[in-house]
């Protein structure tokens, strides 16, 4: 050990030295300044700059023709920011194994591949070609996907549009298609998320503005079922047979509303009538009393006055006279209040009717009080919808027929309210089981419908008996006591040219078929 040597100085005594040069030199504690003092008083040589700006240029000249080097360039741009060298050429090693390059072999033969097949590295396989019907297909979805993105960016409308032909030019070149497909792409990221932020944002302010009704109408209990129904269509996940549902439940409740506030208007406006009657009465019967008053204050008057009785008794007449009168004003005065009053009772009997009626009206417009599942008015109205669509489309649907097994039994043993709680748990079941596109429906006592709309019959069979295995797993208490519910399911795919009536009478009689070969199972039509 050298003992000339002085001691290595720690490193929290290098700092201090550092912040008092610092201070004694007078310049700005910054980073740099910092840096270039501490190395001074350790006696080391300070490292070379990290290169930001000069790396940064060269990861902007670097070329994104593909997803892989998109994806490396962001990490080699991370990398940069991070001034971590170790990271820049771990990006950069990347970046190198998506770079596309000819095939040597295939550049000294005349190239006699089909267009849009490209060669990636000598030791990968080539691409398959892309023919025209691929093409074709990858146009219909872009097509498909610009209504969902909106058309306010025209930039990006017009993008997409020159995108779509050239996929469907065969004379396109197959490089300058990737690239346009590549740079499509980008765009179309940022474009997703904004829709689906706009999405949300506008979700969030219509939550907000039926809360803020709900709490403007809290003391109208017949606009309940409207707020209700608005809060459900704008949980997601939203669907267009949603939203049309809940638009057609609404319409019975508001053409309710516009006939009972035409009706309570006219009836606010026969009240203040009533009300207007009663203080011109009550006004003239002031008057009255103040004539009455001075006529009597006058008959006193003359009586004191009087020194015979002939002039008292001419006194006294007039004074019952005007006595008279008054009790006859006062008579029909409130004859005619209590007229009022009995008026303002029915007017308040109207009103209370209107507003029973409504709460009804709201509650059940086409949903089946019981279970929450769509009535015979709604089912009617949802397969009428669903035939205009699928002829539209011209896609498969079909319709199934559930009918519990033994309800009859369920109810004589264990009562009707064990039994319209087994229809209700049912209902729930099925309303967790099946497809938010499927619409289910009480068909009758003891059955219900369910529409399944782009299905066929194999898949509609498939469905119920994935429903019959839910309700094994998910069992019905009676008092703390299991029940076993199960069901017998008729499904029918609607022809052609079958009407929606007909589809349902054939599932229908598949349900009995069902039920003749020993309930709990599913029998197509």
């Amino acid at each position: 050990m050298d003992m000339n040597k002085p001691p290595a100085r720690q490193p929290y005594e290098i700092a201090r030295e550092t912040v008092k040069l610092l201070t004694a030199r007078k310049l700005v504690p910054s980073p740099e300044n910092y840096r270039a003092v501490y190395h001074e008083v350790a006696g080391t040589k300070p490292p070379e700059p990290f290169p930001v700006d000069e790396l940064r240029g060269i990861a902007a000249a670097l070329p994104a023709v593909n997803p892989g080097q998109q994806r490396q360039k962001g990490i080699l741009e991370f990398a940069i920011g991070q001034g971590n060298w170790d990271k820049v050429q771990t990006a950069l090693v990347g970046y190198a194994s998506f770079v596309v390059t000819p095939n040597a072999s295939a550049a000294a033969a005349p190239d006699t591949r089909p267009a849009g097949i490209a060669t990636i590295a000598d030791d990968k396989p080539a691409y398959p070609p892309l023919t025209p019907e691929f093409l074709e297909q990858i146009a219909r979805v872009i097509e498909f996907a610009l209504p969902a993105l909106g058309d306010e960016d025209k930039r990006f409308h017009d993008q997409a549009l020159g995108l779509i032909a050239k996929l469907r030019d065969k004379q396109a070149d197959p490089t300058q298609l990737k690239m346009a497909l590549t740079n499509f792409a980008h765009r179309m990221s940022f474009a997703a998320e904004d829709q689906a932020a706009i999405k949300s944002t506008l979700l969030d302010l219509l939550r907000q503005i039926i809360d803020n009704i709900g709490e403007l109408v809290m003391d109208e209990a017949w606009v309940k079922g409207q707020v209700d129904a608005l809060k459900a269509a704008a949980t997601p996940p939203l669907s267009l047979r949603r939203l049309d549902d809940v638009q057609r439940r609404l319409k019975d409740v508001i053409f309710k509303q516009s006939e009972s506030k035409s009706r309570m208007l006219a009836m606010q406006e026969q009240t203040q009538q009533m009300l207007a009657a009663f203080l011109a009465r009550l006004s003239a019967m002031t008057a009255s009393s103040g004539e009455f008053q001075t006529k009597i204050e006058g008959v006193a008057k003359r009586i004191s006055g009087a020194r015979s009785i002939e002039e008292v008794g001419s006194v006294l007449q007039e004074a019952i006279d005007a006595t008279r009168a008054m009790a006859s004003d006062t008579k029909a005065t409130r004859e005619d209040l209590a007229a009022m009053q009995e008026r303002v009772k029915q007017a308040e009997g109207e009103i209370a009717k209107l507003h029973r009626e409504l709460d009804k009206a709201s509650a059940q417009a086409r949903h089946d009080p019981l279970t929450g599942a769509l009535n015979r008015k709604g089912m009617d109205e949802a397969l009428e919808r669903e035939v205009k669509a699928m002829q539209r489309k011209q896609q498969q649907w079909c319709v199934a027929i559930l009918d519990i097994d033994n309800f009859k039994k369920l109810n004589d043993t264990m009562g009707h309210d064990t039994g319209d709680k087994a229809l209700v748990h049912l209902a729930e079941v099925t309303r967790s089981t099946i497809r938010p596109q499927d619409t289910l429906a009480r068909y009758g006592g003891e059955e219900f419908l369910i529409v399944m709309p782009d299905t066929n019959v194999d898949e509609a069979v498939v469905a119920m008996q994935r429903l019959q295995r839910e309700l094994t797993t998910r069992y019905f208490l009676r008092e703390n006591e299991k029940v076993l519910i199960t069901f017998s399911a008729g499904v029918a795919q609607v022809g052609e040219s079958e009407a929606a009536p007909e589809t349902i009478k054939r599932a229908d009689q598949a349900m009995y078929l069902a039920k003749r070969a020993g309930k709990n199972r599913v029998v197509a039509a």
